[in-house]
């Protein structure tokens, strides 16, 4: 009886094991973007440093949540921390142009953190960063709507998820932060 009580803890041990665990096969800092600007951000450039992926829209009931996200890179910037903005018409409440995005972004929130061109953040035509997100942490790090957020460690690998409605400044978010900073 106890043989079969280990056996049975020992394969259910390696079940979970292995659905818990990702086999990257590429890192964070091997993938790259397209800026809002047109230049390509290279996430290489981020290495050894913790970065927020956040998919943003400006028509969206959490679009205010950009004031918060601007804070944590004012704070914890100089600390490593790389808030990253990905402007998405995923969900249809993006607008349609890059030099409208980075406008409304600057003129209303003061953003000064990384931005990207407008990027499709889930389906088939997911940009990379999307599909590898999924791919290394499941379902789990695919936006269900805007200002979802991914949270990248110093080693290129996910740390966690966020929903929407996981305010930026969040206990939850920043001891994450500074947990991994």
């Amino acid at each position: 009886m106890k043989k079969k009580l280990i056996l049975c803890l020992g394969i259910i041990m390696f079940f979970f094991k292995n659905s818990a665990s990702a086999n990257y096969e590429k890192i964070f800092y091997d993938l790259n973007i397209e800026s809002i600007s047109g230049e390509i951000i290279n996430f290489r450039d981020f290495k050894d440093k913790v970065v927020l992926v956040v998919n943003t829209a400006s028509y969206c009931g959490f679009t205010k949540q950009y004031e918060e996200l601007q804070d944590l890179w004012d704070k914890y910037n100089k600390k490593g921390l790389i808030v990253l903005g990905v402007p998405s018409n995923s969900f249809n409440q993006e607008k349609k142009k890059n030099s409208e995005v980075k406008e409304f972004c600057e003129v209303n929130f003061g953003i000064t953190f990384p931005l990207s061109a407008i990027t499709e953040v889930k389906g088939n035509n997911a940009h990379e960063l999307f599909k590898w997100a999924k791919t290394n942490h499941g379902s789990s790090a695919v936006p269900k709507w805007n200002f979802h957020k991914i949270l990248i460690n110093k080693e290129g690998k996910i740390e966690d998820t966020f929903s929407s409605f996981t305010k930026p400044l969040s206990n939850k978010i920043v001891n994450k932060i500074e947990s991994i900073l």
